[in-house]
């Protein structure tokens, strides 16, 4: 089986081809330090090939919901260290997703500050979870040049944190509709200085990024995580076929770890411009290895590799609820099923007490 071979990312052999997908817990406290129970989480999980850990934000100013954990402060790097080595110690290999949330939040949840983003429009037909519940999107500030060049800054510090904190590389969350995947679409970024206007200013924030954390980290650590067809967060764009293909040319020049494609469904009667399969289409452009997700089974993911595009297949809600996902699908055994009113927020339940094989 094509999942549970082993492959080489970055300076590292992984253990099988199969990715334990970034997943947004909510199980930080207010400070933004992770506790206790998020390093039995992520050691229960330790048989992925690789760990992607949850979203972390690069500042205070990236925070978009309660309870998310953070990365810029001494005591945050701390409580990861505890983590990273956990997993060391039972021979794991540890990412960690670094993000910013853009207008994908609320002032209820930033200490009154408004959510920003590219240009000043709101989010529309969604709410967003806050303490008081959920609400409507406010209308974000717009972010100046200045701000934006320290954002580029604030992620090259959370790179270099991450290494402190023991991680084996990063991932940028360009995807989902938070801030990088925002000056990508069109529909958010209608700037027309150098970060917007045509598809070479809407790539910069990005790949200024990327270049930043090479630099700061060095080759083979850095990776990104792309969603081409997701609408999700009033994301659209006009051409993700010419927006996608110009940016992974450039990301083909850098020293990656691999590029994360998520092959998100979308109406295709409504955005007939967009690829039918983004693994496929952009998959065949990067000279990166290639991570796919987005709703593979033990079958799907094993025919998305014998097609050779993908590499790896990244499991999300599978490895939630089975942290033995790998010896699951080598024995054709039962899986655990996820309980969707346990995924935010909360203690053990839903998050470490999820039986193994053997239990």
């Amino acid at each position: 089986m094509k999942l549970l071979e082993q492959i080489k990312i970055g300076n590292y052999t992984l253990k099988n081809s199969m990715v334990m997908a970034p997943m947004t817990r909510s199980r930080a406290n207010f400070d933004g330090i992770v506790g206790d129970n998020t390093v039995l989480y992520y050691t229960q999980r330790v048989s992925a090939g690789l760990i992607i850990s949850e979203a972390i934000n690069i500042s205070k100013q990236a925070i978009g919901s309660p309870l998310t954990p953070g990365i810029y402060t001494s005591e945050q790097i701390s409580a990861w260290k505890k983590i990273t080595q956990a997993v060391h110690e039972k021979g794991g290999v540890i990412y960690a997703q670094l993000w910013h949330t853009g207008r994908v939040g609320h002032s209820l949840v930033k200490n009154g500050e408004k959510p920003v983003s590219p240009s000043p429009l709101a989010i529309e037909g969604q709410q967003h979870f806050t303490s008081e519940g959920m609400k409507d999107y406010e209308t974000p500030r717009e972010l100046s040049i200045e701000e934006i060049k320290n954002i580029v800054q604030d992620y090259k510090q959370a790179a270099i944190n991450a290494m402190e904190a023991g991680f084996d590389g990063v991932e940028l969350h360009s995807a989902f509709g938070y801030l990088p995947n925002q000056f990508l679409a069109e529909s958010v970024n209608q700037r027309n200085d150098q970060y917007g206007g045509n598809t070479e200013n809407r790539n910069r924030f990005v790949l200024e990024i990327m270049q930043e954390m090479i630099k700061a980290i060095g080759s083979d650590k850095v990776a990104i995580r792309i969603s081409p067809t997701s609408t999700y967060n009033s994301i659209i764009h006009q051409n993700p076929l010419e927006q996608f293909t110009a940016l992974i040319e450039d990301l083909n020049k850098m020293p990656l770890s691999y590029i994360h494609i998520m092959n998100v469904p979308f109406p295709a009667d409504k955005f007939p411009l967009y690829p039918a399969n983004s693994v496929e289409t952009f998959g065949k452009l990067t000279q990166h290895k290639v991570i796919a997700n987005c709703g593979y089974t033990k079958e799907t993911g094993e025919e998305e590799l014998e097609k050779g595009i993908a590499k790896l297949i990244s499991y999300g809600t599978l490895f939630l609820a089975n942290p033995d996902l790998p010896k699951r699908f080598e024995l054709n055994a039962e899986l655990n099923q996820p309980d969707r009113a346990t995924m935010y927020g909360g203690q053990d339940q839903g998050y470490t007490d999820y039986p193994f094989l053997n239990q």
